[in-house]
């Protein structure tokens, strides 16, 4: 959900047949060039100068309007989430296609501004800007002293919503894709330094050997991860072949599988942009109870779990097409 900027020992990926990791090269962040951080400076300062005079809720219109813009513009950009959409929910006439094409487009500007100056932000109203629908859900997993497994998809602003979580108070932690943009390495860099919250949250990548999965788990973290990815980059990840939207996918199920033998609880949960940079994360149901017993039969309730993730997917982004984030 959150970044890390620390450098730590990274460990490959474990293969389901031979459980004996392979081991990397230790993983260090990319130096930014000087170009890059002056250039993120002036950027960064330029936005915060704007939110100062429009306020947040004018700040927001800016970033609606930019992202209109954009939409008129990048007809590659445009094009492409309009065959997404095509895609997965043919049933939509090209007007509705063009809406939901120009909310995103807004969304996603949006989303993006309120990341650079969220420094910027008061505290108070940042912790405000987060509701949690059904948390006691939450609460109750928390309860478990196990950790929990938030099973996420690419639906919405998920860094957003990590950041908030954060703030509030909760251990964060995120399994990512090892790509890292440098704008978001020097945006993140300058929350490490106002935030002390922002230091305890930890970040794997989906590539790494599981044993800080199971050491978040173990330390009472809420560990998120999209599972839903585009393909799976190496064959010894732990993967689960599903139908969502009448096709088949293939989904990443290697931290539901580690979060069942902790014992720990499985959410799904959405993130659900609303207007004047307010987010909701929905918790929907429970995927897996704390402590689920499954003996010998990890392989059918990790299957039984994923159809019941991939429904809730389709109900999502058909209630909310516009939040797709990847296409």
């Amino acid at each position: 959900m959150a970044q890390e900027s620390n450098t730590r020992i990274e460990q490959g990926p474990l293969d389901q047949e031979n459980p004996t990791p392979v081991a990397l090269a230790p993983s260090k962040p990319t130096e930014l060039t000087a170009w890059e951080r002056v250039s993120f400076f002036v950027t960064h300062e330029i936005a915060s100068l704007l939110l100062g005079l429009l306020g947040l809720k004018g700040f927001y219109r800016l970033g609606r309007l930019f992202g209109t813009l954009e939409w008129f513009i990048n007809f590659k950009r445009r094009r492409r989430f309009g065959r997404a959409l095509r895609a997965i929910l043919p049933s939509l006439s090209s007007r509705e296609r063009r809406r939901h094409t120009r909310e995103h487009f807004m969304q996603t500007r949006c989303d993006k501004l309120y990341y650079l100056v969220f420094d910027r932000i008061p505290r108070d109203v940042a912790i405000r800007s987060l509701t949690i629908r059904n948390q006691h859900l939450l609460d109750e997993a928390l309860a478990s002293q196990r950790g929990v497994y938030m099973a996420l998809c690419h639906h919405g602003p998920l860094h957003v919503v990590g950041m908030l979580m954060a703030l509030r108070g909760y251990k964060v932690a995120g399994v990512r894709d090892r790509r890292e943009g440098a704008m978001r390495r020097y945006i993140q860099d300058l929350y490490d330094r106002k935030y002390p919250e922002f230091r305890r949250t930890r970040v794997m990548y989906a590539d790494s050997f599981p044993r800080e999965i199971y050491r978040c788990l173990h330390d009472g973290y809420v560990l998120g991860s999209a599972m839903d990815v585009s393909r799976v980059r190496d064959p010894r990840q732990s993967h689960c072949e599903v139908e969502v939207f009448g096709a088949k996918q293939v989904f990443l199920t290697g931290p539901l599988r580690i979060a069942m033998r902790c014992g720990a609880p499985v959410l799904q949960a959405f993130v659900l942009p609303t207007t004047d940079f307010r987010y909701e994360l929905a918790v929907v149901e429970p995927l897996l109870g704390a402590a689920a017993s499954f003996g010998a039969d990890e392989d059918k309730v990790v299957s039984e779990a994923m159809k019941r993730y991939s429904e809730n997917v389709e109900d999502y982004v058909r209630s909310y097409p516009a939040l797709l984030t990847r296409t």
